[in-house]
C-alpha cells in the first residue's frame, strides 16, 4: 500500500492517522468555514461523547437526513468511534419511507433538516412522532423544534468535557446502514462495515491516483455510495480536500469546480449532462479538473464523448458498484481509450474479483451473456435483520449476485447488458418498481398498476406508472400520494390509464410487452 494512504482499520482511525501527520490540511470546505481535519477529528470526538452521554452505545443506531454537509461526516466519526452505526437516509425521504427504514432500523437517535426546499421537517415529524416509538432522540440541524427535541448546536455544546478512553471498534463493525430498495418493494439495509467502505476506497484511490493534493466536488448525496465511500471516503484515505456542495444543482457545482480549482469530479450520466448543458459552461476555467469518474447507471456514448471533449485535459473513468460493494468495484483502466470507455464498465479494482454466470452459477465463456457476481473485500456484510435476502444475494460462497447481466472480454474488462432485475436508474438512482406499485395499489380507484422504466434524454431512465382504474380513480389525488409518500426520484414521471394490462396464462402482467408499448415513445 502506499505510503500516502491511511492503512487505518477504521474510519475514525482514518481521520485520526491524517489529522495526526497533517492536523492543518483542510478537509471539509463549504462557503462559510473550511475544516481542517484536526477540526473534524476534535469535533466528531466531542459529538461522540454527547451521543453517549445521551445512551448511544456499540451496535446501537443513529439515523441521519440532511443535505451535504460536515454534519453527516461529524456523524459518520462520532459513531463510528463509540462503535454504533449510521443510518444513512436521502433527505428526500417522506412519511412512507421514513416510516420503514426508521422503525425497522430501530434508531434511537435521528438528525435532521429542520427543513428542506421549503419542506417543515420540524411539523411533520412532530405530528409523526407517535410513530417512530424507537426514536428517542430527535435532533435538528437548525434553530427549530418542538417540545422534547434538541439542537445539534446544543448537541455539540452539552458534550462532557473530560476526555474519553472508546473501546477498540473492529474493522467487521457495521459502520452504515444504507437502505437499496428490493425487488419485492421492501427497501433493505445494506450493511457496510469499516472494511468493506475502505477496502472500496483504497482500491479507488491508488486506482485512480488520488493524492492528497486532490480538490475534490463533494456534490453527490452522501447517503448513496457515490457521494459517501467514493468521494468523500476516497478523499480522507489520502488526505485530500472536499468542497461540499449542499445538493447538487448544475450551476452550483460548476461554479464550486471553479471558484475552488477542483481537481476530481465524481457524478453519475445526469449531473454531467446537466452541468454541460449550463450556458456558462461554455467559458468556465475548468483547466484545473484532471480526473472525471462517472458512475450510477450506463455511460451513454454520446455523454462520454461530450464530457471527454469538455474536460480535454482531464482522465475520463466509468465506474460501476452498488451499495451491496460499499462503493466501487469496477472502474475505467488508466489506459482505456474513449470508445473502450463508452463500451464496457472497466476492470475490477484492489482485491475485487468478477465472474459472469449462467442460471446454473457455472461461468461461461468470454464474451457470452450472464450474470455479473462480485467478491472481494468490499462485499458489504449483507441486508439488516433480512437473513433470507442476505442468503439469496450473498449466499455463503463469498460471490455477490448483482442481477446485473453482463459479459467479460478476454483483456478482463466487464460489458454490461442489461439488468436481470426489473429495477431502473432515474438519474444515478436506482428504483425498484415494486415501492411504487405498493403504495399505488393500495389507493382508491386504483384495479391494477405496473410501474416499468422508459427513457429519458436528461434521468437516463424514469417511471412510468400504467394504470387500470374504475370510477374513483383520480389522477391529481394519485400524484399526491406519490409526492407524500416517496422521495422525488422515485414518484412516476407520467401515470397512464388503460383499460387493461396485458397478463400472461397464470395472470402475472407481461411487463416485457408494456416495454415495448411505452418504451420506445416515451420521448416521443
Amino acid at each position: 500500500m502506499s505510503a500516502s494512504i491511511s492503512p487505518a482499520a477504521t474510519l475514525p482511525a482514518v481521520i485520526d492517522d491524517i489529522a495526526d501527520r497533517t492536523p492543518d490540511a483542510p478537509f471539509l470546505v463549504t462557503d462559510e468555514t473550511t475544516w481542517t481535519y484536526a477540526d473534524v477529528r476534535d469535533t466528531a470526538d466531542r459529538l461522540a461523547r454527547s451521543l453517549h452521554t445521551i445512551g448511544v452505545g456499540p451496535g446501537d443506531r443513529v439515523a441521519i437526513a440532511a443535505p451535504n454537509g460536515p454534519e453527516w461526516i461529524l456523524a459518520l466519526i462520532a459513531t463510528g468511534r463509540i462503535g454504533a452505526t449510521l443510518v444513512a437516509l436521502n433527505i428526500q425521504y417522506r412519511e412512507h419511507e421514513l416510516d420503514f427504514m426508521l422503525n425497522e432500523s430501530g434508531a434511537s437517535v435521528f438528525i435532521c433538516a429542520s427543513e428542506h426546499r421549503g419542506f417543515d421537517f420540524v411539523g411533520f415529524l412532530e405530528g409523526f412522532r407517535s410513530r417512530l416509538p424507537g426514536v428517542k432522540h430527535f435532533v435538528f440541524l437548525g434553530h427549530n423544534g418542538f417540545d422534547g427535541s434538541r439542537s445539534w448546536a446544543h448537541l455539540l455544546e452539552s458534550a462532557p468535557s473530560t476526555a474519553r478512553q472508546w473501546e477498540p471498534v473492529s474493522t467487521l463493525a457495521t459502520a452504515v446502514l444504507l437502505y437499496t430498495s428490493g425487488t419485492t418493494g421492501a427497501p433493505k439495509g445494506a450493511m457496510l462495515t469499516h472494511g468493506s467502505i475502505l477496502a472500496s476506497a483504497r482500491a479507488q484511490a491508488v486506482h485512480l491516483e488520488q493524492a492528497a493534493d486532490d480538490a475534490v466536488i463533494a456534490h453527490m448525496p452522501f447517503n448513496h455510495v457515490g457521494g459517501l465511500t467514493c468521494t468523500v471516503i476516497a478523499a480522507a484515505v489520502v488526505g485530500a480536500r472536499l468542497i461540499v456542495v449542499p445538493g447538487f444543482h448544475p450551476q452550483q457545482s460548476l461554479q464550486a469546480i471553479i471558484d475552488h480549482r477542483a481537481t476530481l469530479c465524481v457524478g453519475v450520466p445526469t449531473m454531467f449532462s446537466l452541468m454541460l448543458g449550463e450556458p456558462a459552461f461554455a467559458d468556465a476555467d475548468l483547466s484545473a479538473i484532471r480526473l472525471c469518474v462517472v458512475g450510477g447507471s450506463n455511460l451513454d456514448p454520446a455523454l462520454g464523448r461530450r464530457v471527454a471533449d469538455a474536460f480535454p485535459g482531464a482522465r475520463l473513468a466509468n465506474l460501476y458498484g452498488l451499495s451491496e460493494t460499499s462503493g466501487g468495484a469496477v472502474i475505467s483502466a488508466a489506459d482505456d481509450d474513449l470508445d473502450t470507455l463508452v463500451e464496457t464498465l472497466g476492470v475490477p479494482i484492489g482485491d475485487t474479483r468478477v465472474r459472469v454466470v449462467d442460471d446454473e452459477d457455472a461461468d461461461v465463456e468470454d464474451g457470452v451473456d450472464g450474470e455479473l457476481l462480485v467478491g472481494g473485500a468490499c462485499l458489504a456484510d449483507g441486508y439488516w435483520q433480512r437473513p433470507d435476502s442476505t442468503e439469496l444475494a450473498f449466499g455463503d460462497d463469498g460471490w455477490l449476485r448483482t442481477g446485473d447481466m453482463a459479459t467479460l472480454r478476454a483483456d478482463g474488462h466487464v460489458v454490461m447488458r442489461g439488468r436481470k432485475k426489473e429495477m431502473y436508474v432515474r438519474g444515478g438512482y436506482n428504483v425498484y418498481p415494486a415501492e411504487i406499485e405498493n403504495v399505488l395499489a393500495t389507493a382508491p380507484g386504483v384495479v391494477m398498476v405496473a410501474v416499468i422504466g422508459v427513457p429519458d434524454a436528461t434521468y437516463g431512465e424514469v417511471g412510468w406508472a400504467i394504470v387500470v382504474g374504475d370510477e374513483e380513480l383520480d389522477l391529481s389525488r394519485l400524484h399526491a400520494r406519490c409526492r407524500e409518500q416517496l422521495a422525488r426520484y422515485k414518484q412516476p414521471e407520467r401515470i397512464v390509464v388503460v383499460e387493461s394490462l396485458p397478463l400472461t396464462p397464470s395472470g402475472k402482467i407481461q411487463k416485457a410487452a408494456l416495454q415495448a408499448m411505452y418504451g420506445s415513445t416515451a420521448n416521443s
